[in-house]
């Protein structure tokens, strides 16, 4: 039966779908009869299609409530569809407006001539939080601080388009909007092709051609870098995926330093010049030293950077000016006076309470208007006057009549609605829509398409993703045939072949490096719990106390059982030790357990979300999802249900590492994954081979069988030899094999060849504190006889030579560890590659 699409609009709201008579709007046509064309199944499938689709690519959105980070971000299947010529007249009018904020921004950082001739209130300017006093007189490339800018309109029950907010100083949601325009392009291929949808990529490549004109160095390639708050901003997702998509490198404020007034990236091999710098940091933040000292987000020094001229921001710091409220009751005006134009696509009516007639018309009709902080702070109010009584009524009057300036008041507006899927059928919600643009050398480009927004029910006030809010694409129709448009250049200028991409920034490669020593000290701790629990089954009568000892003191020495001063107690005590190993898989406050592992490496993700795979991602995902189904199943028979938690986990590591073998190119980043893999895994071998040693059956088969099989070993020992196990082959195995890729010298000799390619390694003309460390353990390790190792003296094996050297190689870990972080984690020279004199910076700022 297919979905009932004739459901009236509600009353009060214009209606996107049907006209006054009832009647499909032509624009929406192809949607609907592709709708009615399949069962309500069928359309439920599109939504939970969109869903899959979005949680496969890891699309969240940071909602700052109980619902905590990584909130699945909500999507709409049905679009909201623009007619051709409905769109050429938004479009318009918002190059317009583009171009008049800009002309203001230009003069209030200039020779605020609008303040002079009296045509705007001082106010508007020198009163305003988000006025920057040390950013006044910086010269902007282009002429154009407003380089990317993002209006928020509504249509009215009046069929107008009005603007409702203006977005000047970081205009978020334009990934997001390529993100749904990819998810829905995919559920309704057929409608889309038919309709003839605009395409997006044009605006992309606009964009990357515009920043790379506010370059300061003419010539080369310009370092573009995308500036972000961090993973705990509301938009990360949308940052780390326009940062790949448009092909820049993602920072953090700790990820650039100033030097004599120029910018710089922190990379592997020392500083690199940054010529444009796309921030997502609120203007405030962005240089503590000038600005707001208490920002950990930002650069210092970087106004100082701008102000010189090496590098160029977008949007200019202080640009969130135009972003004010009040700043919408003098547009019109302004627009007259700057362009000699009426403002074509007017404002939300807006009064600004600082001048005393609006300051009485508001008093008067406060029942019937929204009022707000005049200037955008953080922790501003809002207020809806119907919502007031009496008492509050006249107490809101009173604080408005202490501070006017503060305050401004605009019309409450009724927004349309538009067909949205929700329920097993179609409903109308009121949307808001986020129009972008960006500047070219000829003025603006808006984007075809754009971020609609749906209000979580029909009678809420506000349209907000932080409120309950989803998403729709928005299909911006063609007349004629659509421009087939990519980010991929079509000129045929020579590309310079390379092999590297651009040198691999510190904090990236510290991350990287730390997802390999978590990600191995998951796997390692699963196979020795997976281990442990099969030799402490209920099936055994705990006949296996002894082998369980050299297990426990394994996971003891790693950490994954915490406060265990006596093994051998534990060990006979089967109930105690079902519990403790259950902690040590699903305890969250347990450091070491496997769900903190798993809550490590879903963090580095994270953090990293610009340089792994979409499948990388979904592994990472997944990891989760096994420990989420142990806690959402319980079950009379937990060990089972741990055991195959364990087993999950171990197979989904290994598609990690599958990934991260043959799908990542052998460039830095791969280098400090593998060292930090290889790290981890020698200290586990090592406590497990110690553990081992100390036990009185240390030459047990049985315990050397448990061994190789935690150590991963046991089908190729047994293809070597048709005996059991014996202590010399299992040393010789798990720590002289250079074959083995779970043995200590193929560890070492793995983390060797790393090191050959690390920029510090291959410049230095001695051998570098890291490299002294590997050599000399390395060294001892292959100079050993497993003959000779295996020659243990009973109550002797603290004095024996495999005990020696494998605590030799234990603390030499740690020892490595400190010697990469020294080299390459921190950095204060400049690179190598930027010493030419072009690139040299130019002498201090007298």
């Amino acid at each position: 039966m297919a979905p009932r699409t004739d459901i009236p609009g509600a009353v009060g709201h214009y209606d996107e779908l049907r006209d006054a008579a009832g009647k499909v709007r032509p624009h929406y046509e192809q949607v609907i009869a592709d709708l009615q064309r399949r069962d309500s199944a069928g359309v439920k499938r599109l939504s939970d299609t969109s869903r899959r689709l979005l949680a496969e690519r890891g699309v969240t959105f940071n909602i700052y409530d109980a619902k905590g980070l990584d909130t699945p971000w909500q999507m709409d299947p049905v679009p909201f569809v623009i007619s051709a010529v409905e769109w050429a007249g938004i479009e318009k009018a918002l190059i317009q407006r583009a171009t008049l904020l800009n002309a203001v921004l230009t003069d209030s950082y200039g020779p605020q001539l609008l303040i002079r001739k009296g045509d705007m209130p001082a106010a508007m300017v020198l009163a305003q939080p988000a006025y920057l006093r040390p950013c006044h007189g910086i010269k902007i490339p282009n002429a154009k601080p407003l380089q990317v800018y993002g209006a928020d309109i509504a249509r009215a029950k009046d069929g107008r388009w009005w603007v409702i907010a203006d977005r000047t100083q970081i205009p978020t949601g334009a990934g997001y909007a390529l993100e749904n325009r990819l998810i829905t392009s995919r559920l309704l291929p057929e409608v889309f092709r038919d309709a003839r949808v605009r395409r997006l990529a044009g605006f992309f490549r606009q964009m990357q051609l515009s920043l790379a004109a506010l370059a300061p160095r003419p010539a080369g390639e310009p370092r573009v870098v995308l500036l972000t708050p961090g993973p705990y901003n509301e938009t990360y997702f949308e940052q780390a995926y326009l940062a790949r998509y448009l092909g820049y490198t993602l920072v953090e404020g700790e990820d650039l330093t100033v030097r004599d007034d120029r910018v710089y990236l922190k990379t592997l091999s020392g500083l690199e010049p940054v010529d444009v710098i796309l921030r997502r940091v609120d203007d405030d933040f962005c240089d503590p030293l000038e600005l707001r000292n208490d920002s950990m987000l930002g650069v210092p020094g970087l106004v100082r950077a701008v102000r010189a001229g090496n590098v160029a921001l977008a949007n200019a710091m202080g640009s969130g000016l135009a972003e004010a409220p009040a700043m919408m009751a003098f547009l019109p005006g302004l627009c007259r006076k700057l362009l000699g134009e009426n403002l074509l696509m007017p404002s939300v009516a807006t009064w600004w309470c600082g001048q005393e007639t609006p300051r009485r018309q508001v008093e008067q009709r406060i029942d019937q208007l929204v009022i707000k902080s005049a200037f955008r702070v953080r922790g501003r109010e809002v207020h809806f006057g119907e919502n007031l009584a009496a008492a509050e009524r006249a107490a809101f009057i009173e604080r408005l009549r202490f501070a006017p300036d503060r305050w401004a008041a605009q019309e409450k507006m009724t927004f349309s609605t538009a067909p949205t899927w929700e329920d097993g059928r179609l409903v109308h919600k009121p949307i808001s829509v986020r129009v972008y643009l960006v500047a070219t050398k000829d003025g603006y480009m808006a984007m075809p398409g754009a971020l609609t927004r749906v209000a979580a029910s029909t009678d809420s006030p506000l349209v907000s993703m932080q409120k309950g809010g989803s998403s729709k694409d928005t299909w911006v129709l063609s007349e004629g045939p659509v421009e087939n448009v990519t980010l991929l250049s079509t000129t045929r200028t020579p590309v310079e072949l390379r092999r590297v991409g651009h040198n691999l920034g510190s904090r990236v490669a510290n991350h990287l490096y730390w997802l390999g020593r978590y990600a191995e000290l998951a796997e390692s701790s699963a196979r020795l719990l997976r281990s442990t629990l099969l030799r402490c089954s209920p099936e055994s009568g705990m006949s296996e106390t002894p082998l369980l000892m050299p297990l426990l003191e394994t996971l003891k020495s790693l950490g994954v059982l915490e406060d265990l001063p006596d093994v051998s107690v534990l060990a006979s005590q089967q109930e105690q030790i079902e519990a403790r190993l259950l902690e040590a898989i699903f305890d969250a406050h347990h450091p070491a357990s496997i769900r903190s592992c798993v809550s490590h490496i879903q963090r580095i993700g994270i953090l990293l979300r610009d340089r792994i795979s979409v499948d990388t991602w979904r592994v990472i995902s997944l990891l989760s999802d096994a420990l989420d189904t142990y806690d959402n199943t319980p079950s009379i028979t937990p060990m089972s249900d741990a055991l195959n938690v364990l087993t999950r986990i171990i197979l989904e590591l290994a598609s990690f590492h599958g990934l991260a073998k043959e799908n990542m190119t052998r460039a830095q980043g791969w280098m400090f994954l593998d060292m930090g893999h290889r790290i981890e895994r020698t200290v586990y071998i090592c406590e497990l081979l110690l553990a081992g040693l100390r036990s009185a059956d240390a030459e047990n088969p049985s315990l050397l069988e448990a061994i190789l099989e935690v150590g991963d070993s046991t089908i190729t020992y047994r293809n070597r030899y048709s005996l059991l196990p014996q202590l010399a082959a299992v040393y010789d195995l798990l720590m002289l094999d250079e074959l083995n890729p779970r043995g200590l010298r193929f560890q070492f000799e793995r983390i060797d060849q790393q090191f050959k390619h690390l920029p510090r390694e291959q410049s230095s003309a001695v051998l570098t504190p890291a490299m002294r460390v590997l050599l000399e353990n390395s060294t001892n390790l292959q100079l050993c006889d497993p003959t000779e190792l295996a020659r243990v003296e009973p109550g002797q094996w603290s004095q024996t030579q495999v005990a020696r050297l494998l605590r030799q190689l234990i603390d030499a870990m740690p020892a490595l560890n400190n010697a990469l972080t020294a080299a390459y984690f921190a950095h204060s020279t400049i690179s190598s590659s930027d010493s030419d004199p072009a690139a040299e910076p130019p002498p201090p700022a007298r």
